[in-house]
């Protein structure tokens, strides 16, 4: 969704309310995507020379634990507030996706609202252990003998490295 902001800070009176999808689902969160088309709320409004403007939405983020790598799937929350003035349109500085003309990409900037709260590291629970490093199971469903583990070095050229830990 494109939103003249530069016409609306200079005729804007009344407030802007809009309920828009937005597919999100060509984007990489660092891992995780959301596949399924967002409903986002945007809304704008004036308070003298500023214009105050909220983004909100929530999405179903689908990636994969960081430890055992099994399937994950956690609801994310976007809500963001800007305030911009008129200045702030041709600044080279400013951090939201404008163009030239003064729109806003909204869609552009729920991708990046999403890109800061999904965390980059998703696992399936708090206390995953992870995956054994001999059998490639889950450690929960591991049969893998614990002294096996410490006697036995992961590679044989790591054996010397064993020998001076004794």
């Amino acid at each position: 969704m494109q939103f003249d902001l530069r016409k609306f800070i200079a005729a804007g009176t009344k407030p802007y309310h809009a309920e828009f999808p937005c597919d999100l689902s060509a984007k990489d969160f660092a891992g995780a995507r959301i596949p399924q088309p967002v409903t986002a709320v945007f809304d704008a409004e004036t308070d003298g020379e500023e214009v105050r403007m909220t983004l909100r939405a929530k999405a179903l983020v689908h990636g994969e634990c960081a430890r055992c790598l099994d399937p994950v799937e956690r609801e994310e929350t976007v809500e963001a507030e800007w305030t911009a003035k008129e200045r702030d349109l041709d600044d080279p500085d400013f951090d939201l996706p404008l163009d030239e003309k003064g729109h806003l990409d909204v869609d552009e900037w729920l991708s990046q609202e999403f890109l800061f709260q999904i965390p980059t590291v998703l696992l399936c629970s708090p206390d995953c252990a992870g995956l054994c490093p001999r059998c490639g199971k889950k450690k929960a469903e591991c049969v893998c003998p614990p002294e096996e583990e410490e006697t036995a070095p992961a590679d044989a050229r790591l054996a010397i490295l064993k020998s001076l830990l004794n």
